[in-house]
């Protein structure tokens, strides 16, 4: 056997895969050193940015309650579409299936998504029930994306409307008390990494970089079951009277809560497509009236203040009618010689009239100012007037006459019904709220308690068998209040036509808990006055309310009639 010599050919050969062999090695061990160590974060940041994403987490707002926590207003979570335009270019043939599931028209998807070409984030629908946008996530479609955000929804439709308001599509507050609480209710939306697939689905949460803070809840003074039951009878009275729009105010005599706030037209907050604009107006804090002899009550707490008169004065108010220069003053009937008492419960013009002559003018405006006519509320409502009143001068005769029944000033319903508050608390005001409190805050006394107390006793005698207000009576309880049968302005003077029915009480006479003004904006027909159209929608709804409030009838001799109705009972 022959020995075999390696030629230098074969060691060459050897020596050159040898050599291959470790610079490949070399090669791959400086790349693997340059991908992970030289090169990391810029190659990081390349992935990240074709599969990490920073999205928003939505913050819940926060819900409004009534007093008792029935909600009114609360976010449901909803998803909304959203598109990256040059994504969603590569993927026509997806598109009928999408547009058709959206009902969306195809060739304006098509124009939306080529005018904003160069956008990464373009909405495409908002706010979608769960069972589709599950539909539209299985369509698997490039370029399609779901965010999670919040819808607001209200329990209480066009009940509530005009006091909660709404919020856009952004959840922020448009009008009402979403509006004037919006930074209280509206939360702080967070941000969280994830890791997306090439069709934009989630497959990973990464990190949370900063948690969402969801709104604060908000209790409003609102009762829902006085705001239901003020609700309905408003509604049916401007139904029947073929009205143009009312309002009714509840309000709480001892902290100025306001129970219930109603207007007539309304609106549906959930579905706002057919919106008419002059439906949004909450007409009892942004539209004003003159409130005719719903005011003569506090034109005799001037005659009283001014010492010149008491509860015992006899008017003279024969023979029914008197001139003022060129302007007359008259009653419906000549009511003869009367004392303050009927005053109020016959609404005498002229009666109110004399007082007011008797007394200086100051003595009159005096009082108005102090009840707060001409001025805000203070409540803190969006778009709340605070009316308009002048203050005649001494030599202002008709002016002063006028004045003392009530025109030439001009209010707001819860104007009003706030100086009757004034009237049922012993004289002292409270300030308004729309959110629950535990007592009252910021009083003010307006008149001295025994005027008040006085007033509140004439009051009866309008709402007695043979007042102008015997419509509001309740039974079991004591009721105080007054009519209003206003004419309206028009081009030139007063309209003979057109009229607002008012009516303004508070009850139980004994201890009032509850004060409530009723407007009728011009009823249609031959009813038209306060007492026969305000007064029994006062009569109803605070029939109901003292009921649910539990609040004990204080008329003795009707107090069996009563309780024999709550125990026939009867739901509101």
């Amino acid at each position: 056997m022959s020995n075999q010599v390696h030629s230098p050919v074969s060691h060459f050969r050897l020596l050159v895969v040898v050599g291959i062999v470790f610079a490949v090695a070399a090669v791959m061990l400086w790349r693997a050193v340059d991908l992970h160590v030289l090169n990391k974060d810029f190659l990081q940041s390349q992935g990240n940015a074709r599969y990490m994403r920073t999205m928003p987490v939505a913050a819940h707002r926060g819900v409004i309650t009534d007093r008792h926590g029935e909600p009114l207003a609360v976010s449901t979570p909803v998803d909304s579409v959203w598109i990256n335009p040059a994504e969603f270019m590569t993927a026509r043939t997806s598109w009928n299936q999408l547009t058709k599931l959206l009902s969306l028209n195809t060739d304006k998807v098509e124009r939306l998504a080529l005018q904003r070409a160069k956008r990464e984030f373009v909405y495409l629908k908002r706010h979608i029930r769960p069972e589709l946008a599950e539909k539209v996530a299985a369509l698997n479609i490039a370029g399609v994306y779901l965010q999670r955000e919040y819808h607001r929804y209200y329990p209480a439709g066009e009940v509530a409307a005009h006091i909660l308001g709404f919020t856009n599509i952004d959840d922020v507050g448009q009008e009402g008390l979403e509006l004037a609480y919006n930074d209280w209710l509206r939360g702080e939306s967070g941000r969280k990494m994830v890791i997306k697939d090439r069709l934009g689905r989630t497959i990973k949460h990464v990190e949370s970089i900063q948690a969402a803070q969801p709104g604060n809840d908000l209790t409003l003074s609102i009762d829902r079951r006085l705001q239901y039951l003020t609700y309905r009878e408003l509604k049916r009275a401007v139904h029947q009277y073929k009205a143009k729009s009312g309002s009714a105010v509840i309000l709480d005599t001892k902290t100025g809560e306001v129970l219930a706030m109603v207007n007539q037209p309304s609106y549906n907050p959930n579905n706002r497509r057919k919106l008419k604009s002059s439906h949004l107006r909450n007409r009892a804090v942004t539209d004003v009236f003159e409130p005719g002899s719903t005011i003569k009550p506090f034109t005799v707490a001037a005659a009283l203040e001014s010492g010149k008169f008491n509860a015992n004065s006899i008017i003279d108010t024969s023979p029914g009618y008197f001139r003022i220069g060129k302007y007359v003053v008259q009653d419906v009937k000549n009511y003869g010689r009367i004392n303050l008492s009927t005053i109020l419960a016959k609404s005498s013009n002229m009666g109110a009239s004399k007082l007011a002559l008797g007394i200086s003018a100051k003595n009159l405006t005096d009082v108005h100012s102090r009840i707060g006519f001409g001025f805000s509320t203070g409540s803190g409502f969006p778009g709340e007037v605070g009316g308009i009143i002048n203050l005649p001068t001494e030599k202002q005769l008709v002016e002063r006459a006028t004045l003392s029944y009530g025109y030439g000033l001009s209010v707001t319903p819860l104007q009003l019904v706030r100086s009757y508050a004034a009237i049922a608390n012993d004289g002292v005001m409270p300030a308004v709220s729309f959110i629950r409190v535990n007592e009252a805050v910021n009083e003010t006394r307006v008149l001295p308690a025994k005027y008040a107390k006085q007033i509140r006793k004439m009051l009866e005698g309008v709402v007695s068998k043979n007042g102008s207000g015997a419509r509001a009576s309740v039974s079991g309880y004591r009721i105080a209040g007054k009519t209003g049968t206003v004419k309206k302005a028009s081009a030139g003077g007063y309209s003979d036509d057109s009229y607002i029915a008012v009516f303004a009480g508070m009850a139980p006479a004994s201890n009032p808990r509850l004060a409530m003004v009723v407007t009728i904006n011009e009823p249609r027909g031959d009813v038209y006055y306060g007492g026969k159209v305000a007064a029994p929608v006062f009569s109803k709804v605070m029939s109901g309310a003292l009921r649910l409030m539990d609040i004990a009838p204080d008329n003795v001799t009707n107090k069996s009639v009563h309780f024999a109705e709550l125990a026939v009972g009867g739901k509101i």
